[in-house]
């Protein structure tokens, strides 16, 4: 299962703390590390038991759950840029008179209304949450959709694909074979991000390549690596330095 897959199954407990328990790892769901159980762990001198381990792992790599999540794309978290900057101040321990002078709006009555609004919001979603549950158990018509990867930059009806549909996708585009070929790169744009990600997945997460590096990888599947190369950063699964001499693969694919 992938780590977008991971991250939108995950239980608000698990998401809340940032990573899932499993039998043999503790695995981030922010960014998909894994740590193996029953291995001591080294950092600054101190050693730690791995679920400890994973609580350091997210603190130094993510700062905090609530920062990475706040972070992610408003067409992800449906917040506005003004509801995020509340959100942080509020998670900063900031109070209402603080708040008020610091976004130079309303007044203090201002920044109590905003907070019963989200209080709002919050009863709300987990009313919403609940009425999804149990639909689950009796909507068997409803279909299983891709995942969404967390760093998608375009978040529209392409998404809307089934994963019946994305097998049919693979299926049509690529030759059979221990190397599936892309016989040629779609115009549609649902049918490219089923093929974009197919891409992704050749390259190893937490690692550096040069370009050469990624155009070898890309030209064992399709040998216009220029195209693929630059729909793989522009659909948010790649990510480069600005002079292009270095790529990696973006958290959360």
């Amino acid at each position: 299962m992938s780590n977008s897959e991971l991250f939108w199954n995950a239980s608000t407990i698990d998401l809340k703390r940032g990573y899932l328990d499993q039998d043999k790892y503790f695995t981030c769901l922010l960014c998909g590390k894994e740590i193996e159980k029953g291995i001591i762990y080294s950092d600054s001198g101190m050693l730690y038991e791995a679920e400890k381990f994973i609580e350091i792992h997210i603190l130094k790599a993510h700062h905090s759950v609530f920062e990475y999540l706040i972070n992610l794309d408003k067409r992800l978290t449906g917040l506005t840029d003004h509801q995020r900057k509340l959100l942080n101040l509020f998670y900063q321990g900031k109070n209402n008179s603080e708040i008020q002078k610091e976004m130079n709006i309303g007044s203090v009555s201002t920044i109590r209304n905003h907070r019963f609004q989200f209080k709002e919001r919050e009863r709300q979603s987990k009313l919403f949450l609940v009425l999804m549950e149990i639909l689950k158990e009796k909507d068997q018509f409803a279909p299983v959709f891709v995942p969404l990867h967390k760093n998608a930059k375009i978040v529209d009806q392409r998404y809307n694909i089934t994963e019946e549909e994305k097998e049919k996708i693979i299926k049509n585009f690529f030759s059979k074979g221990t190397i599936a070929h892309l016989k040629a790169f779609p115009a549609k744009e649902k049918y490219k991000l089923v093929i974009l990600r197919e891409f992704a997945f050749d390259f190893e997460k937490n690692r550096k390549y040069d370009e050469k590096e990624v155009n070898q990888i890309i030209k064992k599947r399709y040998p216009d690596f220029v195209t693929i190369r630059r729909y793989l950063i522009e659909y948010g699964f790649m990510e480069r330095k600005p002079d292009g001499s270095q790529y990696w693969l973006k958290e959360g694919l």
